[in-house]
């Protein structure tokens, strides 16, 4: 079954927008932008439509390629008295300590939930992956899961969260030399590459769970980590685009409200 991620995000955005309407002021989202390419101000662009379609502010703040580690760290903290949620877009330039960066982030700010800070949020990917799982009622308890990835924002959270809901999970990447064997048996398969078209329908069994957050460019379109073909054989299937991706940002914003209204507002 094919996932409609922007269905599920519209209509858990209504929900959202009726929760925010009952607070004493809208939320502010802040983010920090260093690289701007046209993926990047794609990203931003549906962040801010859809913060608007459930009632809060984003606040895009352009900043130079030159802009130094210091400089960002003070930007950010002047961001924590002003706003409700912060995201430092990444990737950063290479003059930038992203480490230092993200350890500056507050997780009372962090609606990513990839700051220095212990956080009660789930990244938003990883909430998207949540959300999809719950309302096809699937147990992730003792299932096979293939995490391929090991990104800040997809793989890696999403790994530690199937691991904390007792899936047994084994972390790969498109240069592990057994990832053919580690995905075959795998009943969920979770896509962070970023390689395009990299799975084929070849190296997973029928019935499996393909949860695709892998995005990258092929032919002048977006394109996701799993050969189309594999819907074929998946019990679940979320495409790219329009899948993963409009889930979780509505996720951000999720997130967002919840770090507001732990602030009192």
């Amino acid at each position: 079954m094919r996932i409609d991620g922007r269905d599920m995000a519209k209509r858990y955005g209504e929900t959202l927008a009726e929760k925010v309407a009952g607070l004493s002021r809208a939320p502010i989202l802040r983010v920090f932008v260093l690289s701007k390419d046209k993926a990047t101000e794609q990203f931003i662009n549906i962040k801010k439509r859809a913060g608007e379609s459930v009632g809060a502010m984003v606040e895009v703040i352009d900043m130079p390629e030159t802009t130094t580690t210091d400089e960002l760290i003070d930007m950010i903290a002047t961001a924590v008295e002003q706003a409700d949620g912060i995201i430092v877009q990444l990737p950063l330039p290479s003059g930038v300590d992203t480490e230092r960066v993200l350890a500056a982030l507050p997780a009372s700010h962090d609606v990513d939930g990839i700051g220095g800070g212990a956080s009660e949020i789930l990244p938003p990917v990883v909430a998207a992956f949540e959300n999809i799982l719950e309302e096809n009622k699937i147990n992730i308890a003792g299932k096979k899961v293939v995490v391929l990835g090991h990104g800040r924002l997809v793989g890696k959270p999403a790994a530690q969260w199937f691991e904390r809901e007792g899936g047994e999970v084994i972390v790969c990447d498109k240069s592990t030399p057994d990832m053919c064997a580690a995905m075959i048996g795998a009943d969920i398969v979770v896509l962070g590459a970023g390689a395009p078209h990299l799975v084929k329908p070849d190296m997973i069994k029928e019935g499996v769970i393909i949860l695709d957050a892998g995005t990258s460019e092929a032919g002048g379109k977006v394109v996701g980590d799993a050969d189309p073909a594999c819907e074929m054989k998946a019990s679940l299937f979320t495409p790219v685009p329009g899948g993963i991706g409009p889930l979780a940002v509505m996720m951000i914003f999720k997130n967002l409200y919840t770090l507001a209204t732990a602030k009192g507002l």
